[in-house]
């Protein structure tokens, strides 16, 4: 068996409310023993699989290779269970690292500490070995160590990511509050929009969900910006293995026959949402114009619109009735034949948009919890939308 088909565990981080979308990304490109977590799924598989896991998963964060688990009850046990692993086995002594410590419940009650004593055992395992030591590089090291500490067990994984995934590569500029790249793609997929007909966003911002429905659409991979991967500058890397990667991901783009259409009031957003399109090469493909929701006109008799407006707490509340009373009247008189999807941060403000969601999904961006509801808008009643059918 060669090296690179041996097969280990690995951890996928995404957003709460997208574990079961990062679960069919991940049976789609050969993972197995596939386990629903909490913002994570575990899985397993080869090197070719975690290539792919971080090229072609558009709703990952980042992708960890756990190298060892242990009881931890303080921070001498953590630093004796890090100097014991040879460490030279993952990198050379003239790269860099950097450490990452997440604590939960843990009697260590400081991960900035935790990560400088698994930082000192690394170094002073190298010292002790070879009497030099690495550096340490927290923006572009060589080789990114996770810690993970849960209750007493403690779990060291490689980060095979490096930068965080949803880090495309295609945004320079954003507006303010821009939604993360892999929530974006995320929602689109829980739309179950697949490019089978018209997508439009109408308050598009810095152009986020429209440029990654157009990957979707194109079958662009999520990866395919980027400038580099953690796994990279792994002594194991294998650079042929990821040209065939990358090239299996090349031959699966595809034509896209409907129209994504996005929008903004906002000259400011609309400016930068056009500077992000023309970075992603999709200007040609992404038609955008400077309009308020309020006097949009939709060129298309259907399709799936997709929305995040402001939940500003800031916003008075008469201003967020009204915002959302507002949404809901141009849904339903401008796009019947729409499955319109809104994300809100304010669980209270979904009533004002006058309509019964047919689905409502919890979502967490970052810290805040928010509802993703679904608003069919059927041409004629509901009532002849069934006899017809």
């Amino acid at each position: 068996m060669k090296k690179q088909d041996t097969k280990y565990q690995m951890i996928a981080k995404t957003f709460f409310g997208l574990e079961e979308v990062l679960s069919d990304e991940l049976r789609n490109i050969g993972a197995e023993n596939i386990e629903v977590l909490n913002r994570a799924v575990s899985f397993q598989g080869d090197k070719e699989v975690m290539y792919k896991a971080n090229y072609l998963c558009y709703t990952a964060i980042r992708v960890l290779k756990p190298i060892a688990t242990f009881t931890v009850l303080n921070e001498a046990d953590l630093y004796k269970h890090v100097r014991a692993i040879p460490w030279w086995n993952y990198m050379d002594v003239n790269q860099t690292l950097a450490v990452d410590a997440v604590l939960t419940h843990s009697k260590i009650t400081h991960s900035k500490f935790a990560a400088l004593k698994t930082k000192d055992a690394i170094v002073d395992g190298f010292r002790h070995k070879f009497n030099e030591r690495p550096s340490v590089d927290p923006l572009n090291p060589d080789l990114k160590i996770n810690v993970h500490i849960f209750k007493e067990s403690c779990t060291l994984s490689l980060d095979s990511s490096g930068d965080s995934l949803h880090k495309r590569g295609y945004r320079d500029a954003v507006d303010k509050a821009p939604m993360n790249e892999a929530l974006a793609a995320g929602l689109i997929k829980l739309s179950g929009w697949h490019g089978q007909t018209n997508f439009i966003d109408p308050m598009c911002g810095s152009g986020t969900l429209l440029i990654e429905a157009a990957m979707q659409a194109f079958g662009i991979a999520p990866g395919y910006y980027r400038k580099g991967f953690g796994f990279m500058k792994w002594k194991d890397f294998d650079l042929a293995l990821w040209g065939k990667v990358k090239k299996e991901a090349f031959d699966l783009q595809k034509d896209f026959d409907h129209r994504i259409i996005g929008s903004d009031r906002s000259f400011k957003a609309i400016s930068i949402a056009k500077e992000n399109i023309r970075n992603a090469k999709f200007h040609k493909d992404i038609e955008i114009n400077k309009t308020s929701f309020e006097h949009i006109q939709v060129p298309v008799n259907e399709g799936v619109l997709i929305s995040n407006p402001p939940y500003d707490e800031r916003l008075l509340e008469t201003d967020i009735k009204g915002l959302y009373q507002m949404i809901g009247d141009q849904f339903k008189n401008k796009f019947q034949g729409f499955n319109c999807w809104v994300l809100s941060g304010n669980l209270q403000v979904l009533k004002f948009v006058g309509l019964k969601p047919s689905r409502k999904i919890i979502i967490y961006n970052g810290p805040i919890e928010c509802r993703f509801a679904k608003f069919e808008i059927y041409k004629g009643s509901k009532k002849q939308k069934y006899q017809n059918s």
